[in-house]
């Protein structure tokens, strides 16, 4: 009794499964037990190789359809957490043989093999579709197919490389494989990925039907005149791949190892014996794996999935949020009431002074969705479905019922007290008030508060649709349900929240502004602008940082430095010089005039050399050494630490994830703790007192790294 208990039990907990139909089609359905989604996993290797081999003996099945037994997900991708366990490059390598061998198993099945999928095909879950002999997708929303594994410092390990080339040409896979882009539907139908798009009511029998055709094969692909001229010949595919090769390089600064050895996967597959483009692919995979790069992108992508359980309050439950409103109809106004909708899909109503400001609003989300219709990313119908959750209005009507309230209004303290009280007197009586200041405290907005405990900050970053974070900050009498309620909302955004304390600058803008400071004092001592940002960018910033200045605003930093100095100390004073740039009208990309051109026709940022005579300077450094850098990195680092030890973040994760969302901190440097981790306490305390002698007290090492250095400790146990 006791054995047929077992057996049942193990039948029970079984991935895969096999249902066979009346008509000689059998689905092949995978189930991982216990998971909201299907991940590959090491471990399944035996059971998929027991029911490969009970498929091949089984004479009544005449096909197969393969599916997934979760309601909204096909195969997210394989287990990421398999790699930890990988102690050499040559282990990773054999686990990637044993994905390319299970694969080869399937295609090489004798009966005509189809995929049905609908939501999530990401990585190993879009490798294991390319080896059945078709694909049919569902045309929802939810269905996305890709192969990001750039993005975990990875190449697909499951034979990707070998098998997208040919089903969607070169030029395609290589632009998939090194952005990670993710296709729907209609996509992936235009580019030969999928046979069909389907309704997902009908998508089984759609497969079935093709199975049963005889036609489950890939669509030979129409080529253009130019797909022939250089996917065609060798001299054609040579160029191809070293414009990849540029470009890459361009981008990543060679920080980054996996794009380029995505290359030499596919050009080893193209221009030689397949097996080789394996082999290739394996041993590359299995070199990634061990590298520090991917161990610290992987290591950011487990923080972000651990906070997405979390709330922000443990133990206090978010209250449902219906219906959201937004104050200012400006650039930021926009962008939080476009995520409202189109990622919450909550009706947000947008409030403003003038129906130009709510035009420019609704212009904003119109335009962002027009592209994804023009990419055929989402349908017409989709965009105006998402488009009709905003309104607007010039005065409160329609703001009874609202949860939730985010101001985006300008930053003037008195101009959002009124604000609060406005909402106060127009709203529930337990309507949030969440204010996107970036550097007024929320206890001073809160001050005049009948209900202060309703307040909160809820900070975002420019351009809203495109920067994942947001710092919520509570004032000391903010309400746990109302932090939490405000965790779950920007969560429902898109977002990736932190939760931060109510001190100017609250974290991202405190860690960025000695950062910002210290590269306006290197430009004083004679390194040119260009110079500047490159070195910046070659450290690994997205962008340099006379170029952020520019996109935020060189009046926004001007407004933020001396709250920072009053608050903080000296080590926050702007240089003096820059009211000059204020002066003359230099505020920026928004006024067309800065420390770039705007006015040119060149794609290329040119430098506005007229600010060197403004400031009277003297170009003399047209290279910017590793050293002047590390002065920049280094004064945000100590005050990352500073944050820390204040209690202004939560713990090291929080800081790492604001810094790598909120700044642009380098991704494969982990972020700031991991980053000070890597070179030691004893370094960065070191180097900060070299430069304290050298250029003055702002380089003090805070006593947080101090100690730390004593007692060879760390951010991460």
């Amino acid at each position: 009794m006791t054995d047929v208990k077992n057996t049942e039990q193990k039948e029970n907990n079984k991935t895969f499964s096999l249902a066979r139909q009346e008509n000689g089609i059998a689905h092949l359905i995978m189930d991982v037990k216990g998971e909201s989604m299907n991940t590959l996993k090491a471990e399944f290797a035996d059971e998929i190789a027991e029911i490969l081999k009970e498929i091949r003996e089984d004479k009544s099945i005449i096909g197969l359809v393969l599916a997934s037994g979760k309601a909204d997900s096909f195969v997210a991708g394989a287990d990421v957490h398999m790699l930890a366990n990988c102690t050499s490059a040559s282990e990773a390598t054999a686990l990637s043989r044993q994905g390319q061998m299970i694969f080869d198993q399937l295609e090489n099945l004798s009966i005509p093999v189809v995929a049905a999928i609908h939501g999530a095909c990401l990585g190993g879950g879009l490798e294991l579709a390319m080896a059945c002999h078709a694909r049919v997708c569902s045309d929802s929303p939810k269905t996305a197919l890709g192969l990001p594994e750039v993005q975990l410092g990875l190449l697909p390990g499951g034979g990707g490389t070998q098998r997208l080339p040919k089903l969607v040409g070169i030029q395609k896979s290589l632009d998939m494989m090194l952005t990670g882009k993710q296709l729907r539907g209609i996509q992936a139908l235009k580019a030969g990925l999928v046979n069909d798009v389907v309704p997902n009511s009908v998508l089984l029998k759609s497969a079935e039907q093709l199975a049963l055709s005889g036609k489950a094969k890939p669509k030979a692909r129409k080529l253009s005149i130019m797909d022939k001229l250089l996917e065609g010949n060798g001299l054609g595919r040579s160029v191809l791949f070293n414009k990849a090769t540029k470009m890459v390089l361009s981008q990543t600064k060679g920080n980054y190892p996996a794009p380029l050895k995505i290359i030499d996967c596919i050009r080893t597959g193209v221009e030689q014996a397949p097996s080789k483009g394996y082999q290739v692919e394996a041993d590359h995979f299995g070199q990634l794996v061990m590298s520090d790069v991917s161990a610290q992108l992987r290591q950011v992508f487990f923080a972000t999935t651990d906070m997405k359980k979390e709330q922000g309050v443990e133990g206090v439950a978010p209250e449902k949020i219906t219906k959201a409103a937004v104050l200012g109809g400006g650039l930021m106004g926009g962008g939080i009431a476009f995520v409202t909708a189109t990622k919450a899909k909550l009706p947000v109503r947008i409030k403003d002074i003038s129906h130009q400001g709510i035009s420019y609003a609704l212009k904003y989300g119109y335009d962002l969705l027009n592209k994804k219709v023009k990419r055929r990313f989402m349908r017409h119908s989709e965009m105006q479905s998402q488009l009709a959750l905003i309104t607007g209005t010039t005065d409160y009507t329609g703001f009874n019922n609202v949860d939730i309230v985010v101001e985006a209004v300008f930053e003037d303290l008195t101009l959002k007290q009124n604000m609060v009280a406005e909402i106060e007197s127009h709203c529930k009586e337990s309507t949030i008030f969440a204010s996107n200041t970036s550097s007024l405290p929320i206890g001073k907005i809160a001050e005049k508060a009948l209900r202060p405990e309703n307040v909160i900050g809820l900070h975002y970053f420019s351009p809203v649709d495109k920067m994942p974070l947001v710092e919520i900050i509570p004032n000391e009498k903010t309400s746990d349900q109302t932090i939490s309620t405000t965790v779950a909302f920007a969560k429902q955004q898109g977002k990736t929240p932190i939760v931060v304390k109510d001190k100017a600058g609250f974290y991202v803008n405190r860690i960025l502004a000695p950062y910002m400071n210290e590269a306006a004092i290197l430009l004083l001592e004679g390194c040119s602008i260009e110079a500047l940002d490159k070195a910046m960018v070659k450290f690994g910033f997205p962008v340099g940082p006379m170029q952020l200045l520019d996109e935020v605003g060189i009046d926004v930093g001007a407004k933020i430095g001396p709250i920072l100095q009053a608050d903080l100390g000296d080590r926050f004073a702007p240089p003096a010089a820059f009211s000059k740039l204020i002066d003359d009208g230099r505020l920026g990309k928004k006024t067309k005039k800065g420390f770039y051109q705007y006015n040119t026709k060149s794609k290329k940022k040119v430098v506005d050399d007229s600010v060197y005579t403004l400031l009277g300077l003297q170009v003399s450094n047209t290279k910017v050494t590793d050293a002047q850098a590390e002065r920049c990195v280094y004064m945000m680092l100590n005050e990352a630490a500073r944050c820390l030890d204040e209690g202004i973040i939560r713990n090291a994760r929080d800081g790492d994830i604001g810094a790598l969302f909120g700044i642009g901190f380098p991704p494969f440097l982990g972020g700031p703790f991991q980053y000070m981790d890597k070179i030691g306490a004893i370094t960065v305390v070191s180097k900060l007192t070299q430069w304290q002698a050298e250029f003055g007290e702002r380089f003090t090492p805070c006593d947080a790294l101090v100690k730390m250095a004593e007692q060879s400790d760390s951010f991460y146990k």
